[in-house]
């Protein structure tokens, strides 16, 4: 296995002693702030030490088998909110209805996975109700930025001939906004029901839960004839995990506990930008 350390501002000094646990045949200096260290014998036990001496690092540390590339995929898909984007749009959006704390505790629940997602989903839309729809276009402009490294990580994967998926449990409104502006292939996300420019609190047709991301990324997979084991999946919270669990390489971003331990990787402290590391 070859083990990929990397940080935002790291030197070599500060992952020596990782590099010594993993007592690897050869390190390759992939830039100022990652190593490639080659040739590394996996354990459970070696995994273990490594994720608590890089987590008092903030290194990011990741064991994938040698050789894999890019090339080795076709697919990049992604969460949107707190994965491609810094925010939580829903929580945003309550902010101007004075009831982002409530939203934001049913948004929180819901990502660790103690709350069933179409029950979060529909509780928190239904406190929206009455809204100005303005006030969406007021969340794009004012508050909606991309997570670091975003626009880095999508440039490489689309000049690597890559398709691009954004799935979300949040809403066209933003996705579709985002497809324009990045250039994405493919969106599936939630439609906000909108009467005499009022949000009505309720979403039009079907939720986009954890389960319909997975048949969304079978879908794309199967329309671009490929499997989904040449897919990287990119999310952070509990109804990311059912697409990242088909894909042939999961991405956990600043994500919860729950996805951290099943997902490939996890990019703590890095951009999304760090998955080039990773598949170099």
């Amino acid at each position: 296995m070859n083990l990929i350390l990397q940080g935002l501002h790291t030197d070599r000094a500060a992952v020596e002693a990782i590099i010594q646990l993993a007592q690897p045949a050869h390190v390759v200096d992939i830039n100022a702030h990652a190593w490639r260290c080659e040739g590394v014998t996996y354990s459970d036990a070696l995994k273990a030490q490594i994720d608590a001496a890089s987590l008092a690092q903030q290194v990011d540390y990741a064991f994938i088998e040698a050789g894999r590339s890019l090339a080795d995929f076709k697919l990049v898909a992604m969460d949107m909110d707190s994965t491609l984007i810094t925010i939580e749009c829903i929580d945003e959006i309550a902010d101007m209805q004075g009831l982002k704390p409530q939203v934001s505790e049913i948004t929180e629940a819901a990502m660790r996975g103690e709350i069933e997602f179409n029950e979060s989903l529909t509780r928190r839309v239904a406190l929206l109700k009455g809204l100005d729809a303005g006030a969406l276009q007021r969340v794009y402009d004012e508050r909606l930025q991309l997570s670091l490294g975003a626009e880095k990580m999508l440039n490489a994967i689309q000049a690597a001939g890559l398709k691009t998926l954004l799935v979300s449990g949040g809403f066209t409104f933003f996705t579709d906004r985002m497809k324009t502006r990045l250039n994405l292939d493919y969106t599936h996300s939630n439609q906000l029901e909108i009467i005499d420019g009022k949000l009505t609190g309720k979403v039009v047709g079907g939720i986009v839960n954890a389960e319909e991301k997975r048949l969304t990324v079978e879908r794309v997979c199967a329309e671009l004839g490929v499997p989904t084991s040449q897919a990287i999946v990119m999310g952070d919270g509990a109804n990311d995990l059912k697409m990242m669990g088909v894909s042939g390489l999961s991405v956990a971003f600043r994500a919860k506990p729950v996805v951290r331990a099943q997902a490939s990787v996890a990019l703590n402290f890095v951009g999304l930008d760090g998955i080039l590391n990773i598949v170099a």
